[in-house]
């Protein structure tokens, strides 16, 4: 299976990463301020490239690209922000205790 990935694929991750750090910050530190701007935002473009690649490597929610910025490119994008986030505490976990 192969996963081809345009431009306009690319753009729209980054546009709905910024979203996605914001409300996956809010979700993490359960403040309206989230992470702050630029953090946000960096764990919101991070995010939707990891969850963008996941949703389309196993087709998840596939019926949800009715329009440009997608319902579908949003949900993975806080996904992938999500799952950076767990991968960054793990990590800073593993720092601390060893």
């Amino acid at each position: 299976m192969t996963m081809s990935v345009t431009l306009s694929d690319l753009i729209v991750w980054l546009v709905i990463g910024g979203l996605a750090g914001s409300l996956a910050g809010m979700l993490v530190t359960a403040k309206w301020e989230g992470l702050g701007r630029w953090t946000s935002l960096g764990v919101g473009l991070v995010g939707a490239l990891i969850g963008g690649a996941i949703f389309r490597v196993f087709n998840i929610a596939s019926g949800l690209e009715s329009v440009s910025i997608s319902l579908r490119d949003v949900l993975a994008a806080v996904v992938g922000s999500l799952i950076f986030l767990a991968v960054l505490w793990l990590l800073r976990m593993r720092k601390e205790g060893g």
